[in-house]
């Protein structure tokens, strides 16, 4: 399937999935936090505030699934481990910090409203 078939309005179109995993908000707040480069999960889990451990853990899973993260096993004693972005991770950081930024400068607008 080419990309010009893909259409994520099609119910069965898999592009909806991704679509679902690059807008959920764990996902954006971890691969924003992984901008910074590689980063333990400990690291992570402190920047990502409110997520839960199992949330944490599913959402690196699937992005490393997708291709958008890769996690390093260091084999030491004790072992640890590092999460980064792939080349594509580090492209879809590019698209989400516009919308990072919206959020951020357009939330006293959206506070206004949500109280009118």
């Amino acid at each position: 399937m080419s990309a010009l078939e893909y259409s994520p309005y099609a119910a069965d179109c898999p592009s909806r999935q991704l679509l679902d995993r690059i807008g959920d908000r764990w996902s954006v707040l971890t691969i924003g936090t992984l901008a910074d480069g590689p980063q333990r999960y400990s690291a992570i889990a402190n920047r990502v505030q409110g997520v839960s451990q199992k949330m944490l853990t599913q959402t690196l899973r699937a992005l490393e699934r997708d291709g958008l993260v890769t996690r390093t096993v260091f084999p030491e004693i004790p072992p640890h481990v590092e999460y980064e972005l792939t080349d594509r991770g580090r492209s879809l950081r590019r698209v989400l910090e516009p919308l990072e930024a919206w959020a951020t400068s357009h939330m006293d607008d959206v506070a206004v409203s949500r109280e009118e």
